[in-house]
């Protein structure tokens, strides 16, 4: 077994439990839009904390370390040199984007200022689908 098949494995595992968090995070916000009792209200603000600080950030660290890893290998610096893991990365690059997008809103849970619905975080919990379906496919099919 070489290190890059360790490293593969690692990223994999990183990168499904940093989906874990980003599908499950805007889904306790749409609960916790619906909430309207205290007891209720704080005890999101802990899930969601704990989730976010807990699962999601040292996930997303790890995927992001363990894939970098990768692209020291040889075949990381020939697959680098085409198109479809540019177009993967930006799709990673977007996905932290939406996690940090994440962090602010719970912060404004957080601070009680949050004026989205529960619908709105509805929506907005579809989006990393499509992210994960691109990532899945560029990086299996490497079409170009």
């Amino acid at each position: 077994m070489t290190s890059y098949m360790v490293f593969k494995a690692l990223h994999l595992i990183a990168m499904v439990t940093w989906f874990a968090g980003i599908f499950y995070l805007p889904r306790l916000f749409v609960y916790h839009a619906m909430t309207d009792d205290a007891a209720g209200n704080e005890r999101f603000k802990i899930m969601e904390r704990k989730l976010y600080r807990g699962i999601m950030v040292p996930s997303q660290i790890a995927t992001v370390v363990f894939g970098g890893a990768m692209l020291f290998y040889p075949q990381g610096q020939a697959w680098f040199a085409m198109g479809w893991l540019h177009v993967k990365l930006t799709l990673v690059v977007l996905l932290i984007a939406y996690q940090h997008w994440c962090g602010y809103i719970i912060k404004q849970f957080r601070d009680d200022k949050n004026v989205r619905s529960h619908k709105f975080f509805r929506i907005i919990n579809e989006l990393p689908v499509a992210a994960l379906l691109g990532v899945i496919f560029l990086a299996v099919l490497k079409p170009f």
